[in-house]
């Protein structure tokens, strides 16, 4: 049984590789030349796959054995002429410019027997060790190689596997177990039993760092901390040989699970299965996160992402704006929800919260354009599978007032898709609440900044009545995605209390450097584009026409006094990182959770030489006037708590004098009288006065009363 979960592991581990190798095939684009995926392998089970990606009608595949060069060490050029190897190729097309390419091992992996002459079977436990190069080629010249290094051990399956032959082990009541409990199989070697007399030394070579650990595996756990040959001379403490146990290693504990007894059933572990979720418990009036419940008592869901995750049947939160892309690749017209739905699946029955209802009132619109929708147009054509009606975006609006919802609208945006192999549908979900037609603001805490939650900042804007308001905006850092080049990065909003760096890519060339100003000026309008605030707010909850509640961001001039010497090669004091730095304070404690306000905010811009390196291989950007060379564009942000000042500072006498701080010294002479000084609070003050004084005259008359002083009267006398 060992060796058979031993080989179900090894086949698991090869079918998860496959199953990642499987994955590139949403990644791959369509080329006009072939190339493996990957391009190099290990094999440890006789089996394996490869994708070849690319214009593939063309291609023949041939496999041949190689070996490194005794010399150069290198495996050689790809080669369209084959040999004849142990390896089985087979081909299957799972696309159109995807093909998969399956080696198979025709070769029995038992080991062989000593005296066994069948020559199908493994003579050493090592049982393949060889390079296999597979090369596909287009009229007999090669196009692509793949590489894979193979190296399988024989399985271990003894020879009366058939056979019940299992160890005998006498009485546990009576006698102690082996020396090797996984010694479970008669005359055969068992995986991971390092103990096992059975297993030959090639045998223990296989998994001589996986042996069964503990008593199981044959190996005593260490001894306790109690044993009194745990400790040694240098480390024991002094009461250690008075109170240690002298008792032999043998008597194990753990050794008492292999005794016979009464049998314990195992409970049932855990499931893997969906949990099985408790009832909703509906509420009366709806707050900020809160389940939005239908008429009969069921979460309100809307296609959301979970962990990454695009779930259908997820719960909508009172007041939580959300808009999510979920990509579906369809090989069918769609027959289920979301994708395809019914009227009674979108005009529901909501509870609005003050014990009435209100209706979704659905409008159907159709997608003219879906290039927005389905992002592989090259697998759609004229001809194919024709779906209709299959919904593209479910937006929601809802108006609350208060704690209630005052009325829901849904736009259903649908369109027909024509499939010719399968397409890539990226389908929008989106919620938003408005209150009345005014989208509600999300506060970042109440009233203090919690963590995680986006700073607040804003510009001023100027009412008819001469008064200003904030429209709010966000202080962002760079969000590089794809290709990481400024041109395509993204900006994400700088969240309270979480440090970080990020940054971009820009490409620029020889050219670029002769015009220094206009480089700088490109350099400084990215940073620009980061933040377009002028005012921070102080709390999470700012109101927008109260000035009070707003700080200025203070920005660091640049330095343009400095001297630059520009180069037809290298540009000086560009901006090309930009720091945030955010002071903030605690200001109070609301249930618990400390409330911080934003003091200062403060932008700095760090200026750097950008030069060309022409060193080593990459010459290129220095020869061609318009090759580019990738410099970096960076931000960062960081926060800083303001200490809070818990009084006027302490004098030299009440920093050094530390002999009556119980604090700051092991011996406090306040508390030898603790029973009968003012802190403790234990009972009354006058009682514990008058209990301490009673036990202090038992004290003194117990002393006069005591042998001591009646030696020393008969002294005198």
């Amino acid at each position: 049984m060992a060796n058979v979960v031993d080989m179900l592991f090894s086949y698991l581990f090869i079918s998860r590789q496959v199953t990642c190798v499987l994955l590139f095939i949403a990644l791959a684009h369509t080329q006009n030349t072939v190339v493996f995926q990957p391009s190099r392998l290990t094999a440890t089970g006789p089996t394996v796959t490869a994708l070849l990606l690319g214009h593939t009608a063309d291609s023949s595949l041939i496999v041949r054995t190689v070996s490194p060069s005794n010399t150069t060490g290198s495996i050689g050029s790809p080669s369209c002429r084959g040999d004849v190897t142990q390896w089985v190729l087979t081909t299957e097309q799972v696309g159109k410019t995807a093909v998969r390419v399956q080696l198979r091992l025709e070769k029995n992996l038992r080991l062989c027997g000593e005296n066994e002459t069948d020559t199908d079977c493994c003579p050493k436990p090592l049982c393949v060790l060889e390079t296999l190069q597979v090369s596909a080629c287009v009229g007999g010249t090669p196009q692509a190689s793949l590489l894979i290094q193979v190296k399988i051990h024989a399985l271990l399956v003894p020879a009366n596997a058939g056979s019940d032959n299992k160890t005998v082990i006498p009485n546990q009541v009576y006698q102690p177990l082996g020396s090797c409990p996984c010694d479970l199989t008669f005359r055969a070697c068992d995986v991971r039993c390092c103990c096992d007399k059975d297993c030959s030394i090639e045998d223990l070579k296989l998994f001589a760092s996986h042996c069964l650990p503990g008593p199981f595996g044959g190996q005593v756990s260490p001894a306790p901390d109690y044993q009194c040959s745990a400790q040694s001379s240098e480390n024991s403490p002094d009461w250690f040989p008075f109170l240690c146990v002298n008792s032999p290693p043998e008597n194990n504990p753990y050794l008492g699970l292999f005794y016979q007894g009464n049998t314990i059933k195992s409970k049932p572990g855990s499931s893997f299965q969906s949990p099985v979720l408790s009832a909703p418990l509906p509420v009366s009036a709806y707050i900020q996160g809160s389940p939005i419940f239908s008429l009969n008592d069921q979460y309100f869901t809307i296609p959301q992402k979970m962990f990454g995750q695009c779930v259908n049947n997820a719960p909508a939160a009172f007041l939580k704006d959300f808009n999510v892309k979920c990509v579906n690749v369809l090989r069918s017209c769609p027959t289920g929800f979301p994708l395809q739905t019914l009227p009674t699946d979108l005009s529901v029955e909501v509870k609005n919260g003050q014990g009435g209802d209100v209706i979704v009132d659905v409008i159907d619109e159709v997608a003219i354009d879906m290039s927005q929708f389905i992002s592989s147009t090259d697998v759609t054509s004229d001809e194919g599978l024709v779906c209709e009606n299959v919904t593209l975006a479910l937006d929601y609006k809802f108006y609350w007032k208060g704690n209630a919802i005052t009325s829901i609208t849904l736009t259903h945006t649908v369109g027909t898709i024509t499939l010719n192999s399968s397409v890539a549908l990226t389908t929008r979900y989106s919620a938003v609440f408005l209150n009345g037609e005014l989208m509600g603001e999300p506060n970042s805490g109440n009233p203090g900044y919690q963590v995680g939650r986006p700073v607040i900042a804003g510009t001023l804007d100027t009412l008819d009545n001469n008064t200003g308001s904030v429209q709010r905006t966000s202080i962002n850092v760079w969000k590089p995605v794809s290709d990481g080049l400024c041109s395509t990065a993204e900006m994400k909003p700088v969240l309270f209390g979480e440090n970080s760096t990020s940054g971009c890519l820009l490409p620029v060339s020889r050219q670029n450097l002769t015009q220094c100003d206009l480089l700088r000026e490109a350099v400084t309008s990215l940073q620009a584009a980061l933040i377009t605030a002028t005012y921070v707010a102080k709390s999470g909850n700012p109101d927008p026409l109260t000035m009070t509640d707003w700080l200025n961001i203070s920005f660091v001039t640049l330095n343009s006094s400095t001297n630059t010497e520009d180069t037809t090669s290298s540009c000086n004091g560009v901006p090309s990182h930009q720091h945030i730095h955010v002071w903030s304070l605690i200001t109070g404690m609301v249930e618990g959770i400390p409330q911080r306000d934003i003091r200062v905010l403060q932008i700095s811009y760090s200026l750097s030489p950008w030069e060309l390196d022409c060193g080593g291989g990459g010459v290129s950007p220095c020869l061609d006037p318009l090759e580019t060379k990738l410099f970096p564009i960076t931000s960062s942000v960081t926060f800083t708590d303001i200490p809070i000042n818990t009084g006027p500072p302490k004098t030299r006498f009440q920093v050094n004098f530390t002999e009556y701080d119980c604090n700051r010294n092991d011996v406090c002479w306040p508390e030898l009288a603790f029973p009968i000084t003012k802190y403790y609070t234990g009972e009354p003050y006058s009682q514990s006065l008058a209990k301490g004084l009673i036990l202090v005259f038992f004290f003194i008359t117990a002393s006069i009363l005591g042998t001591p002083w009646r030696q020393i009267r008969q002294a005198w006398t």
